[in-house]
């Protein structure tokens, strides 16, 4: 069973100029979600299901929804949790949220059950783009922020662009999303803590490789920031753009408030930029990092 749409509906308008948002006119909602399960995925995360209205299965990978979190303990959450989008079923009516069980927000949204009512709001923000000449991407990211990162895997199949996928993870029991790149024929590779695979060094030298053997158009990183270091250098080095998207504490979601607000270097200039409006996916070479 979908879930229906409030009647307070509101569009996000032009989140950015139209030369940098490559998707300017999102429709975006308040919606009551059915809860379709929420189980563990490995000790520490969740995926949540929902069955969702048409107009919030539109999300494209990169752009967030912020959620009434129930309460976890008799108290009453009183901020939204911004979330980015882990998947979206349109022939199934469903939308997908990969998250980690630890704060307050996310402890309530693991106590919802089947058949629950969830209220989202969104899709939020600029997502992720691809350029017409990009045919193999790189994409590097850590822990969570790797939730962030799959559903690239779904936009470059649909647009014929391969995909490098280098995941991330303390441990192997740990590596997140493994599947979902995979079955959209990504080739991953895990780099781990417990056996070294995960040190920068090791890190540089696979994208040097990809580089020399062509298969890194572009970067995409989420979820450290010794990662985004990491490929900005190799970026400014190798000529290579690159996308990140940022993490940063939200309020309101949508831009009025500005407590997301984090500096940008933009053509050598100190720039302000709200994470949940003109973010929360920026041009790699203009962060300054977290």
């Amino acid at each position: 069973m979908s879930g229906h749409l409030v009647e307070n509906n509101y569009t996000t308008g032009a989140i950015r100029a139209m030369e940098l948002d490559p998707f300017p006119n999102k429709p975006a909602g308040e919606f009551i979600c059915n809860v379709i399960s929420n189980d563990w995925v490995n000790e520490e995360y969740k995926l949540v299901v929902l069955g969702a209205h048409k107009k919030a299965l539109t999300a494209v990978a990169g752009q967030f929804f912020h959620l009434l979190c129930p309460t976890p303990d008799g108290a009453e959450v009183w901020m939204r949790r911004p979330m980015s989008v882990y998947r979206v079923d349109q022939s199934g009516g469903r939308i997908e949220f990969l998250y980690k069980s630890e704060g307050r927000g996310t402890r309530g949204i693991a106590t919802l059950k089947s058949g629950d009512e969830f209220n989202i709001a969104g899709p939020l923000g600029v997502g992720f783009w691809l350029e017409p000449d990009w045919k193999n991407i790189v994409v590097l990211g850590r822990g969570v922020g790797l939730a962030t990162l799959a559903p690239l895997s779904q936009m470059a199949f649909e647009a014929g662009v391969n995909v490098t996928a280098l995941l991330s993870a303390r441990n192997r029991d740990v590596v997140m999303s493994r599947d979902l790149f995979e079955s959209y024929n990504a080739d991953v590779i895990e780099l781990i803590d417990t056996d070294g695979s995960s040190d920068v060094s090791n890190v540089k030298n696979i994208i040097e490789g990809l580089i020399k053997d062509q298969k890194a158009d572009a970067f995409f990183t989420c979820g450290s920031n010794r990662l985004l270091n990491l490929l900005k250098d190799q970026g400014r080095k190798y000529g290579i753009p690159g996308q990140v998207a940022m993490e940063q504490l939200m309020v309101c979601g949508v831009g009025a408030c500005y407590v997301c607000v984090r500096t940008f270097n933009v053509n050598n200039e100190r720039v302000l930029r709200r994470v949940c409006r003109e973010g929360p996916v920026f041009k790699m070479e203009e962060t300054v990092g977290w």
